[in-house]
């Protein structure tokens, strides 16, 4: 168990760091954060404990997460969780609808939150059933000009757009010329 001495010193290594991080004096601080000079010494010293308030105003001046300056490891670690080369991405071609479908989701994700890019030719038409009840699509086009349909409502978008709806209904996606798109589908 951690005790409030070890936290307070904890803190305060790692306010000092952030705020020498981002190179700001303590006048700098006091005056983005609305915590007094004084106090801010006190609380980098360790003499101090900040209140939740105080606390709060520190990190939002700081720009940096209130959990991040408590955690008990600060040492650097691997950010990179997964690299799959563009030959490793999961491809299907259907040929039926004019497309290829390219998974960018890991496979732990099917059922969740998917994402794929998916590339038309002119004049293909991509057919879906129904999914789970409140699933939603979120379409971005990279490149094309397409028409959406979700239940009985129809959009046209364009390159740029991006386009939420309601996939727990027959919907479909038509390009008019060759085009590309980000799908995200989020599962309820």
């Amino acid at each position: 168990m951690t005790s409030r001495a070890e936290i307070t010193m904890r803190l305060a290594g790692r306010l000092k760091k952030e705020r020498a991080a981002k190179g700001l004096s303590l006048d700098a601080l006091a005056k983005l954060s609305g915590v007094s000079r004084s106090m801010l010494s006190q609380i980098e010293r360790g003499e101090s404990s900040p209140t939740v308030s105080s606390l709060w105003n520190l990190t939002r001046a700081l720009n940096v997460d209130f959990s991040s300056l408590l955690d008990q490891d600060m040492a650097p670690v691997s950010r990179i969780i997964d690299h799959m080369s563009d030959s490793q991405t999961p491809i299907f071609h259907n040929k039926e609808a004019g497309c290829i479908v390219r998974i960018l989701s890991p496979v732990e994700e099917a059922g969740g939150t998917e994402v794929y890019d998916i590339t038309f030719d002119k004049a293909a038409h991509l057919e879906s059933a129904p999914h789970k009840k409140g699933c939603v699509e979120h379409l971005t086009v990279l490149t094309g000009n397409l028409e959406v349909s979700s239940g009985t409502e129809r959009a046209q978008i364009s390159q740029g757009d991006t386009l939420r709806y309601a996939a727990d209904v027959n919907h479909s996606i038509k390009s008019k010329d060759e085009a590309r798109v980000l799908l995200i589908v989020k599962n309820a």
